[in-house]
């Protein structure tokens, strides 16, 4: 055989090999909630997220249905999909919502593994302006942005520079979710209190990234069990990020399950595991119709609204299980 063809082919298989490696997790995901108590005669409106298909989940609704009719809109900033429901005259009880999907969620992995298109590879003024501006509680000067300027000092390379703030994030940060102040991605308080759950990692990150210059984005979703774990409920969400590399485009990153597994910290800086589900982009978010009170910090969990008036008398159910073909096949072995 030509040598040539010899080496296409040598190729081929390592592609093959690569594509292999990757693995995909196949799930139904069942979201509902209660809004309990409604008083009778009151306008209530509704709105809650909509798990999505992109290039690493792909995403089928099977069901979805509410005790008030429901309508699909999209948050204008991000373009995140969203259930809204509304009544002029809600009647006095509890209102019940729920969507089942079926869900393939494929690994990610970055480096020496994937090609990210051409087009992947910049981004335009619009995007730049948007993954580099500040946040409420994520601000781009002070205290974050020193921190930043020290642990990268010498680093000229993005990639140098993210993988410095990354590891600043895993070493003083501890997951831990006591006292109060965690949760809300409050880059201020985690500067302080060193300690949160993912969206105090993850907000300290894009802080940081982005006042390097380094575009950074937020998603949230919700957490899988281990394989070995074929159904259960599902207690909260979970959160990452993304930064922009030039090189590389848009490279994942998950610390604070870095510093949950520590052996594995290199592997969350440039992947994403199968043990997840995307919802929705983004912090500060304004729904589609516009809510009456403030911008939504993050949005994983149905927001209500009563009379204009925030309504946080909500009863969230979650939860998983594998697909029948998954868990047959693990059991055989």
């Amino acid at each position: 055989m030509p040598r040539k063809l010899v080496c296409i082919s040598a190729f081929v298989v390592l592609i093959v090999s690569i594509a292999a490696a990757q693995s995909s997790r196949h799930f139904a995901f069942h979201y509902a909630f209660t809004v309990k108590n409604v008083p009778g005669g009151q306008k209530i409106r509704v709105w809650f997220p909509a798990a999505h298909s992109d290039d690493f989940q792909d995403v089928k609704i099977i069901s979805a249905k509410g005790d008030l009719p429901l309508k699909r809109t999209k948050e204008p900033r991000f373009g995140n999909e969203i259930y809204y429901a509304e009544s002029s005259t809600s009647k006095a009880g509890d209102l019940h919502f729920e969507v089942d999907y079926d869900v393939v969620r494929r690994e990610r992995l970055t480096f020496g593994i994937e090609r990210p298109r051409l087009e992947d590879a910049s981004l335009n003024k619009k995007e730049k302006q948007q993954y580099l501006a500040p946040d409420k509680l994520v601000p781009i000067t002070g205290l974050p942005a020193e921190l930043a300027a020290k642990v990268t000092a010498g680093k000229s390379l993005t990639l140098e520079k993210a993988r410095a703030i990354y590891d600043y994030v895993f070493d003083n940060m501890r997951y831990e979710k006591t006292g109060t102040g965690w949760g809300r991605g409050d880059v201020l308080y985690a500067c302080d209190a060193k300690k949160g759950n993912c969206t105090d990692f993850h907000s300290l990150f894009i802080s940081m990234a982005r006042s390097q210059g380094i575009p950074a984005r937020f998603e949230i979703g919700f957490p899988l069990p281990p394989a070995d774990k074929h159904a259960s409920e599902i207690a909260g969400y979970h959160c990452w990020a993304e930064f922009f590399d030039p090189q590389h485009g848009w490279v994942p990153v998950d610390i604070s399950e870095a510093w949950k597994n520590p052996v594995k910290k290199n592997y969350f800086f440039g992947a994403h595991d199968t043990q997840r589900i995307q919802f929705t982009l983004g912090r500060d978010l304004k729904l589609n119709p516009r809510q009456a009170g403030e911008a939504l910090n993050y949005f994983v969990y149905p927001y209500v609204e009563l009379e204009d008036k925030p309504y946080p008398n909500i009863s969230n159910e979650f939860s998983f299980a594998d697909a029948p073909a998954v868990q047959a096949s693990t059991s055989a072995h």
